[in-house]
């Protein structure tokens, strides 16, 4: 196995030079019956599907999914905690220049957001994924006074295709409490940054 690939429920690649985008969000931030919805949905066979058909639907399975996150009103919402997205920033900020050079992020209440270039010679970005959830977990947790599951196994990865995709999705991240109606204006939420280029 190519160790910049892996599996779980959806196929996940992360080739080091490309640049990612990626979503992680809180264990039970969804009901699973919700998700699993979203995942037969998303996993209908279509005969012969052109390339630009395949990515159209994965762009509206993680639309879809992205706004049952920002309007859910079960699970929780550990996130919205200063102490806890700091944690989590500061695990972001950790990789800087080992594995990724950060592009943008931004922390919602009950998931991450983040947009990244990835090293051409460094960690591999799977197991540093693997590292910032572990880690965020277990000082969260201990912040929170809890035990469990902190954080959804699965996560959302999107390889960025070209400098307009860029632009499109970094838009999208800093922009997302604003859809969720949590601000007026995308500088005004506490969790969000971006390196302009």
């Amino acid at each position: 196995m190519n160790p910049y690939d892996y599996q779980r429920n959806l196929p996940h690649i992360l080739p080091p030079g490309e640049s990612v985008f990626i979503t992680f969000r809180l264990a039970g931030s969804l009901p699973e019956r919700v998700v699993e919805e979203l995942r037969m949905e998303f996993a209908a066979p279509v005969a012969a599907e052109p390339w630009e058909a395949s990515y159209a639907r994965q762009k509206r399975y993680f639309g879809k999914f992205d706004r049952l996150l920002d309007g859910s009103s079960s699970g929780p919402v550990w996130l919205r905690e200063p102490a806890i997205a700091a944690l989590v920033v500061q695990s972001l900020r950790y990789f800087e220049g080992q594995a990724y050079e950060l592009v943008c992020y931004c922390i919602m209440p009950n998931h991450v957001h983040f947009v990244a270039s990835l090293s051409e010679t460094g960690r591999a970005m799977m197991r540093t994924l693997q590292s910032i959830k572990a880690h965020t977990a277990r000082e969260a947790n201990k912040l929170l006074g809890r035990t469990g599951q902190f954080w959804h196994r699965e996560s959302y990865d999107h390889v960025i295709r070209n400098p307009e995709e860029m632009r499109n999705i970094i838009s999208y991240t800093l922009e997302n409490p604003v859809r969720a109606g949590l601000v007026d204006d995308w500088r005004q939420w506490p969790h969000t940054w971006w390196h302009e280029m």
